[in-house]
Parts: structure tokens; sequence; C-alpha cells
């Protein structure tokens, strides 16, 4: 299904197949179908040979990997799969890497699907691979080895630190070799990023879901756009009882210069009756080790709490507004009613002090400004 939604995306199978029977693995058809889906065109791959096939080993693949003509990337990377699967069945049965011999990592539609998926990633320029959450059914499945429980042993081993959910499928969603190429292939898990979407291939399964869910296996390919507008954040906090206050501006300042997008401090009522403070900082993910150590050295505080948060915010520029006094900086925001313009405070400070004029009268000015632009 990954191999057929990359071709659907545009991956040339002339090419591919090229690249295949570098594999000097013999005779094999690589059959590609395009199918409608639940009204949705797809790609169905089929990979079909007349000759029984051997019980390969992890060795025996690098090997056929090794001597073939693939590019090193492209090799590197396939070997990569291939090894995730190996470790992940050798766990499982209880043996070493090298003594693992089964059909699921020897078998010639696996090695065509490792070896084809990851050609075609290369073919199409897919430098970052994000996946979504992987949905794993129930019940159980034949295989070579007896009679197993779903998700597959192997499945639920590739897939440890990886993001999952249960459906009431009594069916395979996930196997080991899927499990395996999305857990070393995808850089991370996670919704779709902000991209410009330049296509959208489906691989289609074989087997019929219940309450005509479409058996498909969709691919967006697009360019990363970076959008300032939205953003993950990470928010830490933490409960203060016995700390001085009057150290704040200077532990915001610390922050701030640390990389700090936002620092708040709000009165709260602690334990025991005793008044205390909650201290929340919001900052990029980058930037949250250097902050938690400022606060755990410029606080009493002993525990923080830290979570991911989404963030999005209006789009904004900075600007000069002209003035009796001269220019100041201001931000000019991009609101749904229109732009609005907010002063920068410490360039109006700078003003009215070396002007001596109110503060209010240098915030009217920029106001009057604002009109003026509309």
């Amino acid at each position: 299904m990954l191999l057929g939604a990359l071709i659907h995306c545009g991956a040339d199978l002339d090419l591919l197949r090229d690249e295949l029977d570098n594999l000097n693995l013999g005779d094999f058809e690589f059959q590609v179908e395009r199918k409608n889906v639940q009204s949705i065109e797809s790609c169905k791959v089929t990979i079909c040979s007349k000759r029984r096939q051997e019980l390969r080993t992890l060795s025996s693949l690098t090997t056929i990997l090794e001597r073939s003509g693939l590019d090193d990337a492209i090799a590197r990377r396939s070997a990569a799969v291939f090894t995730t699967i190996a470790r992940a069945e050798a766990k499982v049965h209880g043996i070493a890497v090298e003594d693992v011999h089964f059909h699921e990592i020897g078998a010639l539609d696996t090695i065509i699907d490792v070896v084809g998926t990851v050609t075609a990633l290369h073919q199409l320029g897919i430098e970052r691979l994000i996946a979504s959450p992987l949905p794993l059914g129930r019940g159980f499945v034949d295989c070579d080895h007896g009679r197993l429980p779903l998700p597959a042993p192997a499945v639920v081993e590739i897939l440890q630190d990886s993001p999952v959910y249960g459906v009431d499928i009594k069916r395979e969603l996930v196997t080991p070799t899927g499990a395996a190429l999305i857990r070393t292939l995808a850089d991370e898990f996670g919704s779709m990023p902000p991209m410009t979407v330049t296509a959208a291939g489906y691989g289609s399964g074989t087997c019929t879901l219940p309450d005509n869910q479409p058996n498909l296996l969709r691919i967006i390919t697009g360019f990363a756009q970076q959008v300032s507008e939205s953003q993950t954040v990470e928010v830490i906090e933490t409960n203060l009882d016995d700390w001085n206050p009057e150290i704040f501006p200077f532990l915001s300042e610390k922050l701030f210069t640390a990389g700090a997008l936002d620092v708040s401090l709000t009165s709260i009522l602690m334990k025991k009756g005793r008044p205390g403070f909650t201290l929340q900082v919001i900052c990029s993910p980058s930037h949250s080790f250097e902050l938690k150590r400022i606060i755990f050295s410029e606080t009493t505080g002993i525990g923080l709490r830290c979570r991911k948060e989404e963030r999005q915010t209006l789009a904004r520029e900075e600007i000069s507004i002209t003035t009796p006094w001269g220019t100041i900086k201001a931000k000019k925001i991009m609101a749904p009613s229109g732009p609005i313009i907010y002063p920068e405070y410490e360039e109006c400070k700078k003003i009215a002090c070396r002007h001596h004029v109110p503060l209010k009268d240098v915030y009217n000015e920029i106001r009057c400004g604002q009109q003026r632009q509309k």
C-alpha cells in the first residue's frame, strides 16, 4: 500500500522497475493496477513469482543489497528496514538476530515492498517523512509461525515508543513490514505540517473493511512552509509559595533573553491558606532546556510542569511611525477586522523622556497616525 501510494503520487514506474531489476532476484511480476475504492482512484501493487522462495536471513538480504547496483542511500535505508524487522522477530522468538529464518523477511514481495518504497521516496525527492499515529486491529492472524494475536507480536515490538491507537476491526491493519517501513523511514509522528501540497496518492489493500471503510493508505507530498502564525510551543509552569516576587522583573528579563516567548506571574492561594504564585513560561521547545535551568536557579521551585501546546498568532510585521518627535518602532498586526498598530513601549518611553512629553501623548500620536494610514 505504501508503494502503491507513492506510485500514485507520481513515482516513475519504468524507472522503479529498472531499479528493482538491479536486485537480481530472478523472474517476478510487478503489477500495478488502477482501482476505484469508494469512488477514490488508487494504485494496487501485486508482486508474484513463479518459483518457490527460499528462506533468507538478514545477512543474505544485506549481501543482495551490497551486490546490487542500487544507489548507496537506497541500499543503506533498505538494510535499516530489514534490520528493524529482524531485531523484532529475534526478540519475539527469543533467538539471535543472525539466527532469524522466516518468510516475512525473505519473501520476494517483502523485499520488493521495502526496496521499492525506499526507491520511490528517493525518486520523488522526499526529504522528510511525517506519519500519523497507526491504527491497530484486533483478533488473530494465521502465518508460518501458527496463529498469532493481533496486533502481531513483531508489530508491537517494532512500534515501541511510536503513537498508535486501537480500532474495533478484526483485521491485520499494520503488518511487520509496514510497521518497520514507517518506524525506520519516518522522521517523526504527528499532525500534517505546514506545507504546499503538490500531490496525493492512494495505495489500496486486498481485504474489504467493515462499515464501508475504504481500505486505503494515503500519502500527501509537498513543499514545507514555515508558517510563523502556527507553532508548537512548550508551556512550563511551577507554583511558588516561599519566593520573593521582587525578583520577578530580573527573572523575566533573563527568561526573555534566553528565548522565552511569554512570561507571566499569577497570584494564587496555596495549601494551608498560604499566598503564592504560578510562574508560567511559554517558549519554543528548542529553548526549553535553558529556560528550565534558569527557573531552577533563580526561584525556589523544586519541580516543573511541562506540556506541548499548539499556538496560533496573528500575522505581524515591524513598521516605523512618523511622529513630531521622530520615528517610532511599532508592530502592525493583521487582525480579522483589519490592520492594527501597537506601539513598542520602550520606544515610546524613550521619546517621552527625551522630549519631556507625557507618555499618553506619544501613544495618542501613534493612534492618530494609524487613523491617517487607514
